[in-house]
């Protein structure tokens, strides 16, 4: 199966009813990788796969609404009924364990966080197999936290590419490089983030081919959103909308364009 990959929630900064904060399901390469757990967004995966059947999880930044409910699947993998062989690898910026345990401890012993997630801290240039697909990140801006962007690929050379939540930066526009599916922040031009016709410009730049805006911000409707980006894109562009699944059909001719396949909802 191509990489293709499923919104799981895409609000901010908190969740609204039917729409979570920011959670991806990436899926290809005979695995499953959960990409960003915002507030909502542990519910929404278990409509496609339970975190016994999930490979890994990748974080973007440890802002709540891109990182909140690993606290509670720590409860599900620790005390409920989760059955995994091992602890779930968890790949995130730097003091990602340190962080969730500060939180979990409620006595004068650290939480165990490490029997739950197998944490692996991110860096700029980071890359790992998970199973058949490869996982590439960059350090990005987002406001001095540290904060990475995403590239996935499949041995077949086929190509995912998620911003996180970052302003334009030529990092970003260097991993998302002719990626055929692109998933870029739109949540308002200023420090740390992106317009969605900023979005719409790293797309071009990247030359990518299709452009998915997400994480739109308050008071913005997703098809003015859509719209705004279009205005700087050539290419396809869509709206993450809960539910929606984007995959990659095959590649066009042209480098950095695609057929994408029909997005659908649950």
């Amino acid at each position: 199966m191509s990489p293709r990959i499923t919104v799981l929630g895409s609000a901010t900064p908190y969740p609204r009813p039917g729409n979570s904060c920011s959670g991806y399901l990436v899926e290809g390469g005979g695995v499953r990788v959960w990409v960003d757990a915002g507030s909502g967004s542990l519910g929404e995966l278990q409509r496609y796969a339970g975190l016994g059947e999930i490979d890994a999880v990748w974080i973007s930044h440890l802002h709540a609404d891109h990182s909140a409910d690993l606290l509670t699947a720590y409860y599900g993998l620790l005390y409920a009924d989760i059955r995994r062989d091992a602890p779930l690898p968890l790949y995130g910026p730097p003091g990602i364990a340190d962080r969730l345990a500060s939180f979990l401890t409620n006595g004068p012993r650290r939480s165990p966080v490490e029997d739950a997630f197998a944490v692996q801290e991110l860096y700029d240039g980071h890359e790992v197999g998970v199973g058949g697909l490869r996982l590439a990140s960059r350090s990005v801006p987002h406001g001095g936290l540290p904060a990475f962007a995403l590239r996935v690929e499949d041995a077949d050379g086929r190509r995912i590419a998620y911003s996180g939540d970052c302003e334009p930066s030529p990092a970003l526009v260097e991993l998302a490089r002719d990626c055929e599916l692109f998933l870029c922040e739109a949540d308002g031009e200023g420090p740390g983030h992106h317009s969605a016709e900023q979005a719409g410009r790293t797309a071009a730049d990247a030359r990518v081919g299709t452009l998915v805006v997400t994480h739109v911000a308050p008071g913005t409707e997703p098809a003015d959103a859509v719209r705004a980006a279009g205005r700087v894109f050539g290419g396809e562009v869509a709206y993450a909308a809960p539910g929606a699944v984007f995959g990659i059909r095959r590649r066009s001719r042209t480098p950095g364009r695609t057929t994408p396949s029909p997005a659908s909802s649950r």
